[in-house]
């Protein structure tokens, strides 16, 4: 569990399942992915989640506001694997109910993030990424904000996606370990 000043990074619970249902189902949210998830495709998405920070020590977890208690999507670590070698890599994620929006929180509990996936994950990762569709730029604003940079060379088409998709195109930013 990661805690910020207003926010708790946690593992998940069957009560995330209907707000993280219905956050997969706004197409406003899910404007920079191919498409909505159903009711079953998210609660499945929920059991993958859940498994993986069981077995890694770390992955995407629910977020909650601290004065609340209201779940507000999820922010994390993960290994990619739809490529050879960005699965080698660790990625920072965040995908947050659009009333969360505009507020910080997906910069304040990726700040969180980035601290433990440096100083307490035990992980000794070298570095993390995180991609997005091109046309992501509220995401990508959130990547600068941690402080990761953008090198076009390392830019790809997502091989998920049929060519000439408009969300094929995606930008890869990097964060490097402090020395």
């Amino acid at each position: 569990m990661l805690t910020t000043d207003r926010l708790l990074l946690r593992r998940w619970r069957d009560s995330d399942r209907e707000p993280f249902a219905a956050l997969n189902a706004d197409p406003e949210v899910m404007r920079h992915f191919p498409a909505t998830r159903s009711r079953g495709e998210s609660d499945a998405m929920v059991d993958r989640l859940d498994a993986a920070i069981e077995a890694d020590g770390f992955g995407l977890w629910a977020v909650e506001r601290r004065d609340t208690a209201a779940f507000v999507g999820f922010v994390g670590l993960l290994r990619p694997s739809f490529d050879p070698v960005l699965d080698q890599q660790v990625e920072i994620g965040w995908r947050l109910a659009r009333d969360a929006w505009g507020r910080g929180f997906a910069t304040e509990a990726a700040r969180e993030v980035v601290r433990f996936a440096f100083d307490a994950s035990g992980a000794d990762l070298p570095a993390i990424i995180s991609f997005t569709a091109a046309t992501n730029e509220p995401s990508r604003r959130v990547m600068r904000r941690l402080g990761m940079t953008h090198d076009p060379a390392d830019d790809f088409e997502h091989p998920a996606l049929p060519p000439g998709h408009e969300l094929r195109p995606h930008v890869l930013y990097r964060l490097r370990r402090p020395s």
